[in-house]
């Protein structure tokens, strides 16, 4: 049995997953599965997948459902299902991760919290020219490398060189909140499945964050590691950001902490 289960959720991005899968073959931490979570994807996601897994050593699952708008808090359930590791890491099939990701989620977590990820968002000119061979090199993760092709820099890039000490207090003094962001999360799957996995209500904006003020609200407790746990985020339209959506799941969000919700009704067990 794996010691992490890496749920990645993607939707007509092969491209971009590829690359991600190129960054899950350089990790320093081995013991790991990964869950593809395809929100009805075409065939060109399942030819990326099955090409990968019939090159590399990396234990995937291809998890699919079919097409019918966006459900990836449904997709996600699936995938947690699916998943053998005691502890899963949840992450978007559009963030690279650099080579000691899983690695830091192994060594930081701990019981009765989740932990709080972070991404670095890079612009649309340099996610076009991200090779394979810059992923394997972690040249995509050097600020220097990135300043090279027209990065404009910014205290951001303090994600990608802070270590040490450096790392420990930018974590602990970011006025970020540490809350579940789908990019870059993990948790133990007990208490994932204690809340009932996510909200298949929800659609997009803010999503995943739902799950995370459950977990809070059955005390769990949130550590921000942003500055720790490192994936850089390629660029992408968002054609499915509507304002409808966003004002749904933003009533939901409140009411899950008006009333302290710890379980949700439209999650992995649906009993209404």
């Amino acid at each position: 049995m794996p010691k992490i289960s890496v749920i990645i959720s993607t939707y007509n991005q092969p491209k971009w997953l590829y690359n991600v899968l190129v960054g899950y073959n350089q990790q320093t931490f081995t013991d790991f599965e990964i869950i593809i979570a395809d929100d009805g994807s075409t065939d060109n996601t399942k030819t990326v997948v099955d090409n990968f897994i019939s090159k590399s050593n990396l234990k995937i699952k291809h998890v699919w459902q079919e097409d019918k708008g966006f459900r990836k808090t449904t997709i996600l359930n699936k995938a947690i299902l699916k998943s053998n590791a005691d502890y899963l890491l949840f992450t978007d099939g559009d963030c690279i991760p650099r080579k000691d990701f899983v690695q830091t989620h192994y060594d930081l977590k701990k019981d009765n919290c989740f932990l709080s990820g972070g991404y670095f968002k890079l612009p649309k000119h340099i996610s076009e020219i991200i090779t394979e061979k810059d992923i394997i090199k972690q040249s995509c993760f050097d600020k220097h490398w990135l300043l090279d092709h027209g990065l404009k820099s910014s205290f951001k890039l303090n994600k990608l060189t802070a270590k040490g000490t450096k790392q420990f207090l930018l974590n602990k003094l970011t006025p970020t909140k540490a809350t579940w962001d789908g990019m870059n999360a993990s948790g133990w799957k007990q208490d994932i499945l204690a809340v009932n996995g996510f909200d298949q209500r929800m659609e997009y904006g803010g999503e995943d964050r739902e799950l995370g003020e459950r977990l809070v609200n059955k005390g769990v407790k949130p550590i921000q590691i942003r500055y720790s746990a490192i994936c850089v985020h390629l660029y992408h339209e968002r054609g499915y950001k509507n304002d409808k959506a966003i004002a749904k799941n933003l009533a939901i969000r409140k009411e899950t902490k008006a009333k302290k919700t710890t379980w949700t009704e439209f999650g992995i067990k649906q009993t209404s």
